[in-house]
């Protein structure tokens, strides 16, 4: 666990989280980038997240959802308490958390930002997001996730 440490693992060792992370190789570039994490991690592609920033009536929201769907903008408006919702600009986006693109987490971010993580990750033991950088998931409970952004769990994701 020690020797990735990254904002989001420093938070997870900071409030004594039960996690682990996992390395893995796959170019920022695949076009089906988040299927080919969960085949590197040998894990089902449903208990993979993926972190968005986007914009629920002009504020910064994070979305959590898993990367066998696509975010429902319009779900994540009214989950948010907004009338409207947009991606976030990447260079705001990585600016506001402190990541890069492919290495955003939902965790440890510079601002803490309004969270809705898919209500689908209360269907497993543990999910995955990214832990902070490229190549680095980090596996925890869905309640410690939730509980550590603060976040709604709504349906906001399509299959």
């Amino acid at each position: 666990m020690a020797g990735q440490g990254t904002p989001a693992t420093a938070l997870l060792a900071k409030q004594k989280i039960a996690h682990t992370t996992h390395p893995y190789d796959v170019s920022p570039d695949a076009p089906n980038y988040g299927a080919e994490v969960a085949a590197a991690l040998g894990v089902p592609a449903e208990r993979v997240f993926k972190t968005l920033v986007t914009e629920v009536d002009g504020a910064l929201t994070v979305a959590v959802v898993p990367v066998t769907g696509e975010l429902d903008l319009k779900a994540l408006a009214a989950a948010a308490g907004g009338k409207r919702a947009a991606m976030a600009d990447r260079a705001v986006a990585e600016r506001t958390t402190g990541y890069v693109r492919g290495g955003i987490s939902p965790l440890g971010q510079r601002k803490r930002l309004p969270t809705v993580i898919d209500s689908s990750a209360e269907k497993h033991d543990t999910v995955y997001v990214s832990a902070g950088r490229r190549g680095l998931q980090v596996e925890l409970s869905p309640a410690d996730l939730t509980r550590l952004t603060a976040a709604v769990l709504a349906v906001i994701a399509t299959a």
